[in-house]
Order: structure tokens, then sequence, then C-alpha cells
């Protein structure tokens, strides 16, 4: 299991987005900022980019690696999941979020999200992020709010 590379205490639930260090609170953030060193990311060239995504394997490993995704939900879309009451009914029941847990702190989380999705209440909670999303993406341009 992992622990905060600030504290070294408590187990780390967030990323930091410049340096991708693991810290577990608001307080190992602030102390963490002050000496945060952004880590260089480079392009890679798109011959590789094609080449990894001809191979089936490699494809679905690639995907799942946080640092290396290339399609990303707009952080908006992302925001309509944190207002969602059928998402929030899902969260209530304490399996799933031991399955998130597990998935997020495991070290191969290819083999973890195969797991997973064995599970009907993780394929639901899926599905159901997945509709918000896609919902939201189908929408005209004019009706960008949702009521959730």
């Amino acid at each position: 299991m992992q622990i905060c590379s600030v504290c070294s205490e408590q187990t780390p639930k967030y990323r930091c987005p410049a340096c991708k260090i693991r810290y577990c609170s608001l307080g190992c953030y602030k102390r963490h900022k002050d000496t945060c060193l952004p880590v260089e990311q480079s392009a890679p060239p798109v011959l590789e980019v094609k080449e990894a995504l001809n191979s089936e394997a490699s494809a679905v490993d690639d995907l799942l690696l946080e640092d290396e995704v290339v399609d990303k939900v707009p952080l908006q879309r992302l925001q309509l999941l944190g207002q969602s009451k059928e998402l929030k009914d899902l969260l209530c029941n304490p399996h799933l979020r031991q399955l998130l847990r597990s998935i997020d702190g495991a070290d191969s989380k290819s083999d973890a999200m195969k797991a997973a999705m064995q599970e009907p209440l993780f394929v639901e909670f899926s599905d159901q992020c997945l509709k918000i999303i896609d919902s939201e993406a189908k929408s005209s341009p004019s009706s960008e709010t949702c009521d959730l």
C-alpha cells in the first residue's frame, strides 16, 4: 500500500498535477507546493503512438496509464458527475467505494480494472458515469446546463 509522499503517514488520495507525487490532504499539498518540481512532458512521436495503438494489449494498457492518456474528458463534463443524484446513490454502497479504493491503490491498474469490471455494481457505476458524460457531449451548444 502507498503512503503520502509528504507526511509519510497516511494513504494518499490525491496526485499533484505538476510533479505527480501522491499526497493525502490539503495540508500536505500546501507544504508540498513550495518545493514542487514539475515534470517536463514531451509529446511522443506520432509513429510511436500509432505503433502502440496497433497492438491490442498495449493499447488497453496505454489507455489505463494515468500519465499517458491522450483522450481526456473536459473538466466541465467531469463536474457533471459530482451533480448526479444517481452516482451519489451508487456511491453510498460501501462495496463500490472499496472497489474504487482498491483500483486507485493497485500497482497494476489494468488488472484491477479488469477484475472490477466483473462486478455488476462496478459495471453499473461505470455505465452511469459514461451516460452522464456522453449525454453532455451529445447535447447541443445551446443547452450546456444539465438538470441532474
